[in-house]
């Protein structure tokens, strides 16, 4: 049997076979898209003032070991983005950031080394920063009034494994055929 792929555990509980893993991320980009394209028509400045952080009067160090973020970024600009991230997610700094049992800051508890990469997670949060990236330029900017970007958040909405994608099943939902059949014996028995 085959290793399954990373974030997949959350399909893994259903007993999903290996061939509707395809399908089941092909549904999540189209909700995606879909879901940015809805969210873009939302009354211009609401997604914004959400989205951006207010300053912050702590001045934060220059950023080390920088590999998907660009490298002219400024501390507080990668506190910034770590914030939103953290958010969306529902995570703490050390989900992804080592503690540094050598500095132990003022309420007793080790500093995270935050260019340490011995965290998994971190490798991780790095793909997936490269994914959203990647849809967002190959495919959302290329959707005609799509202003609002694929962000961690879109799907993962503040869990860190986000749930899969259900389809209510046929029977919650009648046809249109069987709407009217419905509607046309209910009025009948007026």
């Amino acid at each position: 049997m085959k290793t399954p792929p990373p974030f997949s555990y959350e399909v893994d509980h259903l007993n999903t076979k290996w061939k509707y893993r395809l399908t089941g991320f092909a549904t999540m980009i189209v909700s995606v898209v879909v879901a940015a394209t809805v969210t873009a028509q939302a009354p211009a400045g609401s997604q914004a003032a959400a989205t951006i952080p207010p300053p912050s009067s702590r001045s934060y160090p220059a950023p080390q070991n920088l590999k998907v973020l660009p490298k002219d970024m400024t501390g507080q600009q990668v506190h910034d983005i770590m914030k939103q991230w953290a958010g969306a997610l529902g995570v703490q700094c050390g989900s992804c950031h080592a503690d540094d049992p050598d500095n132990i800051g003022p309420d007793g508890h080790p500093q995270l080394k935050f260019a340490d990469d011995s965290k998994p997670m971190k490798g991780i949060a790095r793909t997936m920063y490269t994914m959203t990236d990647e849809i967002n330029s190959n495919y959302i900017a290329k959707v005609e009034g799509s202003g609002v970007p694929v962000t961690c958040g879109t799907c993962h909405r503040g869990h860190l494994g986000p749930e899969p994608f259900t389809v209510e099943p046929k029977d919650a939902f009648p046809s249109p055929l069987e709407a009217a059949e419905t509607k046309e014996k209910s009025l009948a028995s007026q």
